[in-house]
């Protein structure tokens, strides 16, 4: 099967306690393409300007992502953003956002782009998302991302555009701003009543929950003893997350769902190693299959019956 991705490219410029990079490759399609590139093809659509390079462009095509749709804007810049961590890296602070050729991006798809079973929306205008999926009717399977602007700007275009996908992949706060519920459970559960497939709430260094009409799957995050960078860590998640499920053909089961947040979760665990792409770009399907190998053995237990008190 393939997948098509559009959303951002970007160049990052990032401070974390452990170091700094002042120009360094990112954007949502970019960390989403280098992880779902390990389990199938995948079409990339964002727009670049003159200063994207072919360096920048041979690790975008790192395992043989198509960049036949990666639009190069003349006399333009790539889309830059920089920002800084604070000492747990739990938040962080923007300190430039500019978005260049990315500010009149609109998506122009090959046909090819349009026929992919398997499509996500990386975090953009609303607007944009909704006339990508109308172009992509065939998609077998349809995930997205937004973020807490869209919201607050355009909750409109923003829930016309929910009800025509199958899996929405938020963190836990933006669930509960959305749907104005008081808890993560709560919200998910409304939002799969507007036909959603599967709800997946984001945690940060907690990890992630799968929410169907089926089950609920929690998995917490790998257990790291150092992270550098966390950007792109919530992309890099759904880049494994969709690619499995592509890999599994484009109609997951609950536990398809379940077996996709492992390897997203993997995935997200190199990600934040070492700064921006660097981790991802040279790591190996043997040291993925290890971390998910990893999470399977450090959350599962056996039941064994105890009489309570009480």
């Amino acid at each position: 099967m393939s997948v098509t991705v559009v959303g951002s490219l970007a160049f990052d410029a990032v401070r974390t306690p452990f170091g700094s990079r002042d120009r360094m490759l990112g954007g949502a399609a970019t960390h989403f393409a280098l992880a779902a590139s390990f389990f199938d093809e995948v079409r990339v659509v964002g727009p670049v300007g003159d200063d994207f390079g072919e360096d920048d462009m041979a690790v975008l095509r790192t395992r043989g992502t198509l960049t036949d749709d990666v639009e190069r804007v003349s006399g333009g810049k790539t889309f830059f953003w920089a920002g800084e961590y604070e000492d747990n890296l739990n938040s962080r602070v923007t300190l430039t956002t500019d978005l260049n050729v990315f500010e009149t991006f609109e998506p122009k798809l090959s046909d090819a782009a349009r026929a992919s079973d398997v499509l996500f929306l990386a975090n953009i205008q609303p607007e944009l998302q909704l006339a990508v999926r109308e172009e992509c009717n065939a998609a077998k399977f349809v995930a997205m991302d937004s973020m807490d602007l869209w919201i607050n700007i355009a909750r409109e275009a923003l829930e016309r555009t929910i009800r025509t996908v199958d899996c929405l992949i938020l963190n836990d706060e933006e669930l509960e701003m959305l749907t104005g519920r008081p808890t993560t459970v709560a919200a998910a559960h409304e939002l799969l009543g507007w036909g959603l497939k599967a709800v997946v709430a984001k945690q940060g260094k907690y990890g992630a929950t799968l929410f169907t009409e089926q089950d609920v799957f929690a998995l917490p995050a790998y257990p790291l003893e150092h992270v550098v960078d966390p950007t792109g860590a919530g992309d890099t998640f759904a880049g494994g997350f969709v690619g499995y499920v592509a890999a599994q053909g484009g109609e997951p089961t609950h536990e398809e769902l379940c077996r996709a947040m492992a390897y997203g979760t993997a995935l997200a665990s190199y990600n934040v190693e070492e700064f921006g792409t660097e981790r991802v770009a040279r790591l190996t399907a043997e040291e993925i299959a290890e971390r998910v190998s990893d999470l399977h053995r450090m959350t599962a237990f056996s039941e064994a019956p105890v009489a309570l008190r009480g």
